[in-house]
């Protein structure tokens, strides 16, 4: 049987043929069967932000359909170049929590790394768009030596997530290097790390990669799909990978009008992420104020409409919760719909998912403490 170095050098060669084979730059575009009115256009919104896809996430494209989900996704289009008012080019204030390069601190217990600034595949609805277009920067070890040594003396950090760029882009090589210096950190108890290529280049989840992020550290992959049309055999296999390796997996969805703003579509996707692949429905974001994306924002009435309806057809470990990412830094804030009617002092009125709304009296112990007491108790669970 091949050993661990010989079946990761023929993964490696296998996911690196996809990216070969995909599009890496505007002149590929001219590869796909666009018309020319419509290439035209998206050469033009690919010169405000960056355009890749692997070969394996274009082949998901019905390129019959101009409204396929995965197209929207990763093929730029002329609504890109209309900037609405109000629309931001640091929409999370990453850049305003950033106390040294390449780290950014908005929460006290956890931060966020950013060892490449390289992506698998561009979203055109990235919130870093703008980052990522200009800074243009992949990963070497002196540029993150400020962000490990601010981390190391910060003893109140339990979380490092890896995130840019698309962290799992990396070699396996970078990968257990940065891994190998988080450990070293006894504060740091979990990695986590944020990437869309279990969805869009499932091919590079290798054992090579696996065994560069295995360690003292618990470890979580966030991964990010948003339409069931991107989970396929191989998603499935690069999941079960992640998976067997001990990894927790979560999903984070960006609501996007014209791609999953259904009822049908995000039931769908939810099952299946659980059902199948065995990732946990995690966050669905509304769509971020990032520049020329007011084509694919929803309006925030909409996506509590949605949330409602899925919470009556899913059961709660299918249900993302819905949240909004606040500018200036205010991080996300749930805003799905509140079933709350009526609340008088201990009686409450409350909508059930039946629609029907109902009484509720609380029953507490006697004295202000005791009902203290209760409320700790139930926020702590």
């Amino acid at each position: 049987m091949p050993d661990l170095k010989e079946a990761t050098a023929t993964a490696d060669a296998a996911w690196q043929n996809d990216v070969r084979q995909g599009v890496r730059h505007v002149r590929d575009l001219e590869r796909l069967p666009l018309s020319p009115a419509e290439r035209a256009a998206a050469q033009a919104a690919a010169a405000n932000h960056k355009v890749r896809a692997p070969k394996a996430y274009l082949d998901l494209i019905d390129w019959n359909d101009p409204a396929d989900p995965i197209r929207a996704q990763v093929i730029p289009s002329p609504g890109e170049l209309k900037q609405a008012e109000g629309e931001l080019d640091d929409p999370i204030a990453d850049h305003a929590f950033s106390p040294v390069p390449r780290l950014t601190h908005r929460h006290a217990d956890r931060v966020l790394l950013f060892p490449t600034y390289q992506c698998a595949v561009y979203c055109r609805f990235c919130f870093r768009k703008e980052s990522l277009t200009s800074i243009a920067r992949g990963y070497t070890r002196e540029a993150l030596e400020p962000a490990l040594a601010y981390i190391s003396a910060h003893p109140e950090i339990r979380e490092v997530i890896l995130t840019g760029g698309d962290p799992l882009s990396l070699p396996d090589k970078a990968l257990a290097e940065i891994a190998g210096r988080i450990e070293a950190i006894a504060h740091v108890r979990l990695l986590r790390i944020h990437t869309r290529v279990p969805v869009a280049l499932p091919s590079r989840i290798t054992p090579g990669l696996v065994a560069a992020l295995q360690g003292r550290l618990m470890v979580t992959v966030v991964t990010h799909f948003n339409h069931a049309r991107e989970i396929t055999d191989a998603t499935e296999a690069a999941c079960r990978t992640l998976r067997l390796a001990g990894f927790v997996l979560l999903n984070q969805s960006v609501l996007l009008k014209g791609v999953n703003d259904s009822v049908e579509v995000l039931e769908e996707l939810c099952r299946e992420l659980m059902y199948r692949l065995g990732v946990k429905p995690y966050y669905l974001h509304h769509g971020d104020l990032a520049r020329g994306m007011a084509h694919r924002r929803t309006t925030i009435a909409e996506g509590q409409a949605l949330v409602e309806a899925l919470r009556a057809r899913l059961s709660g470990i299918c249900n993302p919760v819905y949240v909004l990412d606040l500018p200036e830094g205010g991080g996300k804030v749930p805003i799905g719909p509140c079933h709350v009617e009526v609340r008088d002092g201990q009686r409450w009125r409350l909508r059930g998912l039946d629609g029907k709304a109902r009484d509720y009296a609380e029953v507490v112990g006697e004295g202000e403490g005791a009902a203290v007491s209760r409320s700790d108790a139930s926020g702590a669970s």
